[in-house]
């Protein structure tokens, strides 16, 4: 195998950003379901692929994160909260907080923070505390590509039990939603039904791996957390996309002609 090296001088400094799998019980029994969503075509990064909800991490994040003085790493916390707050505003989702959680409240807590108000204001809002800790770090990836945008994007593991709740997209940033397996994830992808990027389909691969949260999270929590950024070498006389073979991935890369990036 040889190292293909990519034109890495004008990579852009990378923006931290942050990215829930949320779990529930699969209501027909079997193996887990994980919540995806479909982006919007017109998104410059990512544009109609199907991804795990999450976005960028923002200063209001971080000056939360310093308010709670958590045992947590800041920029880790900042990260979980970063989670938290935009699984809430793409999906009306209410996960990683202690306290009373009804429809109504969600309902209001969504429109409140896509109304402009901030996540520390909605927790005050609505008598709710973080609860960091329900969320498990799963994977680092910062890929290094000189493309417009280059996130450093945790992965975190949060399970909602039973998931008997009712969803929206926001119809903005994302344009649908919906629960599948890991392997129907993959399944639908091969098809042709939904579009995943690299890293998601790498992910979805570990996920298919285990049956439930519990799994998922022990296998998580015994892993050597390593930040994985994809590089291009070559494979039987073809570049290939590939992670490091050691990271806790069933299987660690692509032909690159095959790969989607962004």
């Amino acid at each position: 195998m040889t190292a293909i090296n990519e034109q890495l001088d004008e990579v852009p400094p990378a923006q931290p950003a942050a990215t829930l799998v949320v779990f529930r019980q699969n209501p027909v029994g079997g193996a887990a379901q994980l919540l995806m969503l479909e982006r919007a075509g017109s998104m410059v990064f990512a544009g109609g692929a199907t991804v795990f909800p999450g976005g960028r991490v923002e200063t209001a994040d971080h000056e939360l994160a310093l308010q709670m003085a958590s045992a947590l790493d800041l920029q880790d916390a900042a990260a979980r909260i970063a989670a938290v707050r935009e699984t809430l505003e793409e999906t009306g989702l209410v996960i990683g907080v202690k306290g009373t959680v009804t429809a109504d409240m969600a309902d209001a807590a969504r429109r409140a923070l896509i109304d402009g108000l901030s996540l520390s204001q909605v927790l005050e809002q609505q008598g709710w505390k973080l609860d960091l800790p329900a969320l498990v770090p799963f994977a680092r990836w910062c890929p290094r590509t000189p493309t417009v945008r280059v996130f450093d994007t945790r992965f975190y593991l949060a399970d909602l039990g039973t998931g008997a709740v009712d969803l929206a997209a926001d119809a903005t940033e994302n344009r649908h939603l919906f629960w599948a397996t890991a392997a129907e994830a993959l399944s639908l992808a091969d098809d042709g039904r939904i579009r995943v990027i690299f890293p998601t389909r790498r992910n979805l691969e570990r996920l298919a791996q285990w049956p439930d949260f519990a799994a998922c999270r022990a296998h998580a929590l015994s892993v050597r957390p390593v930040t994985i950024s994809p590089a291009v070498e070559e494979r039987d006389g073809q570049p290939w996309l590939v992670i490091p073979s050691d990271a806790g991935y069933p299987i660690d890369g692509e032909p690159l002609s095959g790969a989607i990036r962004s």
